[in-house]
Parts: structure tokens; sequence; C-alpha cells
């Protein structure tokens, strides 16, 4: 019997995509091999799979190659942003489908891509490179406001935060530099200041082959985005932008990919637009986080993982077209710091016409932290309706139903116990 193609996946040990790409090469036929740091891990997928160190590059890319020689892969895939340069590697050294590791590097860093991104005379925003081991007041005489603060390599807008004073500035870098710290982040000493842009702002997902971009979705994000922080929330699909503009975002992240040097795989892109043209926010060689992948299955009949890995694998890809016209999904936000100790009207919330299901990611009892600091959303709601304006009114419906019982966290001070109970605190 001849023994069925294997694909590597390159995940973190902390990576939601792993389920689905396992699920997506199940339905394709092909065994799944994963590469992680989860020797003592309770997860199979991780346990049972190749040990490799992920700071190690040389020595997985090592380990890797071993196991390849015994059974080789039909393709690679990194899951995440700490995994695709490596997967990209990897791929090289075995002939198989890959972006360039350097072009991986550079969409990877806030700081080089915006640089790369100005040398090709792509419309960026004004920026500057923050030393956050100098005094900052100085820096700051040399920011325009309002302005907006990022760490280089975070990714879903953690650690974003728009200043608008030299006050603003001081304490947004103050806060970024503790949770650089605190994530042990790959480039922790530096962040970027750059222009804020105002306009709207869509997301686009992208599958490049040969340097040729094809679109498979541009989201509209109907809530304005506008800070102090930049915690996403709701995703439409179709956009309901005029089709010459969602031509012109077409090109401008074909544009971006051109000027990295990006050539294969899914692209996932964030873009503002306004009277002045579209603006590349973000182009990564990775697809969408989280749950939000499901949005691709309602309109291309395919997971976003089965197109990833078909498409490292050489297949054609099977065209298929969703029974529905449009959906949209939302990131319900985090209502508050604190403890979750219940939330309520999911029932009420799964009645409203159009909404397909509402899904709370965090259990009771649990820390809720919200954003910039936060990587977590507390649940989604996913819509499927006839029109955009439906699928986004049935999610802002839904979302209206939903009680969000919270108790606030406490510093105890043990010198002084205050015997008070804590009150709970309820948000709609």
């Amino acid at each position: 019997m001849a023994l069925r193609e294997r694909v590597l996946i390159i995940a973190p040990h902390s990576s939601y995509r792993s389920s689905a790409f396992l699920d997506a090469a199940k339905k394709l036929g092909v065994e799944v091999l994963f590469a992680s740091e989860g020797r003592h891990s309770v997860v199979s997928m991780y346990s049972n799979g190749l040990h490799i160190d992920i700071e190690d590059s040389d020595g997985a890319i090592e380990t890797i190659l071993r196991e390849a020689s015994r059974f080789p892969f039909r393709a690679v895939v990194g899951t995440d942003d700490s995994t695709i340069e490596l997967a990209a590697r990897v791929a090289r050294s075995l002939g198989l489908r890959h972006n360039p590791a350097p072009a991986v590097r550079i969409a990877r860093f806030k700081d080089e891509a915006r640089t790369r991104l100005a040398q090709t005379r792509i419309p960026v925003p004004r920026f500057r490179l923050i030393d956050l081991r100098r005094p900052l007041a100085p820096q700051a005489e040399q920011v325009r406001f309002p302005c907006v603060l990022k760490p280089l390599s975070l990714s879903a807008s953690r650690g974003v935060i728009r200043a608008d004073n030299p006050d603003q500035f001081l304490s947004a870098c103050a806060r970024i530099h503790r949770l650089l710290q605190a994530e042990a982040a790959e480039q922790r000493d530096h962040i970027l200041a750059e222009d804020f842009i105002p306009g709207v702002e869509v997301a686009v997902e992208a599958m490049l082959t040969e340097g040729e971009l094809e679109v498979l979705a541009i989201f509209d994000k109907p809530d304005p985005l506008d800070g102090p922080y930049f915690e996403e929330t709701y995703y439409v699909t179709p956009s309901r932008l005029d089709p010459a503009l969602q031509r012109q975002i077409r090109d401008r992240v074909n544009d971006a990919c051109d000027a990295y040097g990006l050539r294969e795989g899914p692209v996932h892109a964030e873009c503002r637009l306004n009277h002045q043209g579209v603006w590349i926010l973000e182009v990564a060689p990775r697809t969408i986080g989280g749950q939000c992948a499901r949005l691709l299955q309602y309109a291309t009949g395919q997971s976003l993982e089965e197109l990833v890995l078909s498409h490292a694998m050489g297949r054609q890809r099977r065209h298929r077209r969703s029974r529905r016209d449009a959906a949209g999904v939302l990131m319900i936000p985090i209502p508050a710091a604190g403890i979750l100790r219940r939330v309520e009207g999911v029932l009420a919330a799964e009645r409203v016409p159009y909404v397909e299901e509402v899904s709370i990611s965090v259990r009771e009892g649990y820390q809720l932290v919200p954003w910039p600091e936060g990587s977590t959303y507390l649940g989604f709601i996913f819509s499927r309706a006839p029109t955009p304006g439906q699928a986004e009114a049935a999610l802002r419906e839904a979302h209206a139903r939903l009680r969000f019982v919270v108790a606030p966290l406490w510093n105890i001070d043990t010198r002084s116990i205050d015997s008070s109970t804590a009150s709970v605190r309820q948000y709609s």
C-alpha cells in the first residue's frame, strides 16, 4: 500500500491554530507531524510530534532534516509569527514551496517592514524608532501627535497605544516596556512611533502563488478604530467598499508583498483607507488569527487551513460557492479587568436571526485582561445572512443580549486585611 503524503506543521506549544491545521490535514487525506516544544505536553499532537527548540533555529532545522530523510515531507507550514521564518528555512532546505526567509523576517518586524516600504515609495506613515533604554522626553520632541506606539513584533494589536501629547507618549512607552519585559519579547528595547492615520480600516486574506496575489476576502471593520487601544471587534465580508477601491487595496497589498520579497503562501494584511489612498498597516505571511478564519470557509467552501496546506503541497484548489452571500464575526471584547463569573443571555443571543453561533472561549473563574496587555477575546459570535448589513446587524443585536458578570481583582495588603466582601459588577 502506498504511503500517504506527509506535511510538517511547525507550531509554538501555545498556538490556537494547530487543531484547525490537524483537521484540515485529515480532510485532505494527508499525514501530519507537528514540530513543537511540547515534549511534556498533555496534548497528543505535541507530545507525539517532533520536539525542537524554536529559539535554536539551526538545531531545529537539523532535527527536522534528519526526520525528513527518514520519511519525506510534501510541505512545511509555520502556524504563527514565531515559526514562519523557521518554516521558510526548512522548506528551502527540502526544495519545497516557500517564501525567502529574509522576506519573512522583514514582514515580521514593523521597523524593517516600514523601512522597506518607504524605500520602494509605498506610502507609509511617518515613523521613528524609539529606544526605551534612553531618556524618552527628548525622543518625544521628534514625534508628531497624534502618534501610535507599537511593539516591533507582537501581533493582534497587543501593546499598540495612541498618544495625543508628550505626557501620553511617556505613559504609553512605560506601559509597553513593561509588557515587552513580561512577555520576554524578541525585541524589547525598541518600539515604533508612527503618525496616526485616520480613516476606515479593513483586513485582507489572500494567497500568493509565484508572486501573484489572489484575494480570498476583504473584511470590513465597521467600528471606528481610533484608539487609544486597537482591539479588533467586527469583521464582515464581502466588503461593501466600491469595487474600484477594493482593486486598489489588492494592488497595494500586492505591492507590499513584492517590496518584502514574499512569493508563496498565505497573506494577512491590515489597511487604512482615507482621501489620500490606501495605507499599509501590516502584511504578514501567515493566516488570520483565532476563529475568524471560519469566515473564509463560508466564502470559499474550504477552511483557510485546507487552502494553505493545498497550496503548500501544490494541489489544485477546489472552487465552491457558499450557500449565503455574507458572513460576519464579532470578537467579543473583554468588558473589564477581573475574574469572569458568568456570561448570561447566550441562548437569547443565539436566537437572533442570522446568528450561527455564540462561542464563549473563556471559562468561569478565569482572569480577564483587556487590551493592550490582553491577548484573549472573551469569545466569538458568528453570523451568515443575505447581505453584509444584515450580518453586521445580527452580530450587534446578539452582543446586546449578552451580560457579563465580572468580579474585580483586589490587591490584598496582609498587614491590614479588610474583611468586607467584594462586590460583583455587571456589564452589559
